[in-house]
């Protein structure tokens, strides 16, 4: 008897100055009942219900906290609301975006916008189409080829120059002139706006070719003007976290250093240069600006990215929203920009899985 009395005295003991692990779950259902209240006295809506609960819950759970736990676990619990507050409110615009996109993008995305091209589809197709309720004719097949053949071509130009020059900043450039002015160059070019990078290209074919001049590749041009920027930082950042003391080794072995750069010192941080590179190809693949400077647009499929007009996602994108098809019956044009929205979405995913599976394949192994 006496030792069950010591043990429920030491239990008080330590659970006194704490909160049931219930109590929040009740003031959770409290705020939401209280902000539906107070929502529907000035217009009920989900989102308005949402914010009050959310305010409501806030403050009830901090003054709880401090009546039963004392001021300062109250403080701890307010900062924690608000950063978990701050991620949602953060998160929330994606989501809606990802939502909207996939409910206006999925009735949209089948065989025949995937493998079909838009020649040959007028007004009064689109029209036929919505009179019988028949399905939409046209898609992006042109498109998607045409991003991913300049987004290649401009990966081609931009990865080999951006890592080329990260090298150089970090491994044989350290303290001289031309490295300052490279890195100040690189920081101008980061924040130009991309048709800035489109009318150079533009212009600059146009004097070695003619006026005029729009290929693919010279959007590729354009957009190899965003990327390297981005390449070259991101692969300097990763090359300094390189630690030093791996470079040592291999000299002490008598590697040379163009052979410990390349065999050392790139293998142990490709996994950030292929997120950084990734991070490029996202950052111009849904570039529409210096897309219209440099290739124009087209309808029809065009497998040579060194003559003639080309198509991209993001400038099918903006003509079906801008110039509908039939102007008279926007609805399919509008079907097929939403399908292509989220085709672009997928592709930069896919992007971003490729990234890591080849980082993952590329890093250096560890042992213990």
């Amino acid at each position: 008897m006496a030792t069950n009395l010591t043990l429920q005295r030491r239990q008080s003991q330590l659970t006194r100055g704490h909160l049931p692990s219930y109590a929040l779950w009740v003031v959770l259902a409290a705020a939401v009942i209280l902000g539906a209240a107070l929502s529907s006295l000035i217009g009920f809506s989900v989102v308005g219900w949402a914010v009050i609960s959310a305010i409501v819950f806030v403050f009830a759970a901090t003054l709880v906290t401090a009546v039963g736990e004392g001021e300062r676990k109250a403080k701890d619990r307010l900062v924690t609301f608000l950063v978990y507050g701050a991620f949602l409110v953060a998160l929330l615009p994606l989501v809606s975006v990802l939502w909207t996109v996939l409910e206006r993008g999925l009735p949209g995305l089948s065989y025949n916008f995937l493998f079909t091209s838009m020649n040959g589809v007028t007004g009064a197709v689109d029209n036929q189409a919505v009179q019988n309720g028949t399905p939409v004719l046209g898609g992006a097949y042109h498109a998607v080829l045409g991003t991913l053949q300049i987004t290649l071509w401009a990966t081609l130009i931009s990865v080999p120059i951006g890592l080329l020059t990260a090298v150089y900043l970090v491994e044989y450039g350290a303290g001289k002139n031309l490295t300052k002015a490279i890195t100040f160059f690189v920081d101008v070019m980061t924040g130009i706006p991309s048709i800035v990078a489109g009318l150079f290209a533009a212009a600059l074919f146009g004097l070695l070719f003619g006026p005029g001049t729009r290929t693919g590749f010279v959007a590729a041009v354009a957009l190899s003007v965003l990327m390297i920027p981005v390449v070259v930082r991101s692969t300097e950042e990763m090359l300094k976290i390189v630690p030093n003391e791996l470079r040592e080794a291999s000299y002490a072995l008598g590697v040379r250093k163009w052979r410990t750069i390349t065999r050392v010192v790139i293998p142990t941080a490709i996994s950030g240069i292929a997120s950084g590179v990734t991070l490029s190809i996202a950052r111009v693949i849904g570039e529409t600006a210096p897309i219209l400077v440099t290739a124009g647009f087209a309808s029809s499929i065009n497998w040579n990215v060194f003559g003639g007009w080309m198509s991209t996602l993001p400038t099918f994108i903006y003509y079906q929203i801008l110039t509908p098809t039939s102007p008279t019956s926007p609805d399919p044009s509008n079907q097929r920009a939403w399908a292509a929205a989220l085709l672009l979405i997928l592709m930069v995913m896919l992007l971003n899985l490729v990234a890591r599976f080849v980082a993952r394949i590329f890093a250096p192994k560890t042992s213990r």
